[in-house]
């Protein structure tokens, strides 16, 4: 399976990324290099593009296919995308505070550390739906590396509600544009896909 071993931060520099956007609050020292000249349309979209897989943690194919769905979909096509990846396993245990970045999250849900709705789930690109019950398994509760999660305090989006002491979540809905945070044009993407 293909991996991204990109360094964050490096990569951020080039995307213009905020690192907290994937959960990292470290700051690079050095500047980011600013281009001479106006990007083009093609490379406004790209980057744009580019910025979505790699906050979301998604590689091309996988992202297309994304796409392909959200297209299928009735809706705003880029509105559609953004909400599909919001609605992976992976992200929605990190925006409940399960994991401290979207990698770790990815990582630990292949490891088989939660269950949605009492079963495990190990495939990150799992669709959560509305009523899904997301929970760390018993066995896993007792390593120092859940002990630590509880104690961060973090700001779960308004379409899931969580209990930190019990290490588990619910969907209460999907999420609207206007919930998600992510820094994504998406309509550039669409124009991309599109052409």
């Amino acid at each position: 399976m293909a991996v991204n071993r990109d360094p964050i931060l490096k990569r951020c520099r080039s995307l213009e990324i905020d690192p907290s956007h994937l959960g990292i609050y470290k700051t690079s020292k050095r500047t980011p290099n600013r281009r001479r000249g106006k990007m083009s349309q093609y490379g406004l979209q790209l980057r744009e593009k580019q910025r979505a897989k790699f906050i979301y943690g998604v590689l091309e194919k996988q992202f297309r296919n994304t796409f392909d769905k959200a297209a299928r979909k009735p809706g705003i096509t880029g509105e559609n995308l953004l909400i599909m990846l919001e609605s992976r396993l992976d992200n929605v245990v990190y925006r409940m505070g399960f994991a401290v970045t979207r990698r770790e999250a990815r990582q630990m849900v292949v490891h088989g550390h939660y269950t949605v709705n009492g079963k495990k789930v190990n495939i990150p690109s799992y669709m959560v739906k509305p009523g899904d019950v997301i929970k760390v398994k018993e066995k896993s509760q007792s390593s120092p590396r859940f002990k630590e999660i509880k104690e961060i305090q973090i700001l779960v989006p308004a379409w899931l509600s969580t209990d930190h002491e019990k290490l588990e979540g619910k969907v209460l809905a999907l999420p609207t544009r206007d919930q998600i945070d992510t820094p994504i044009e998406e309509h550039l993407i669409v124009e991309l896909y599109s052409k």
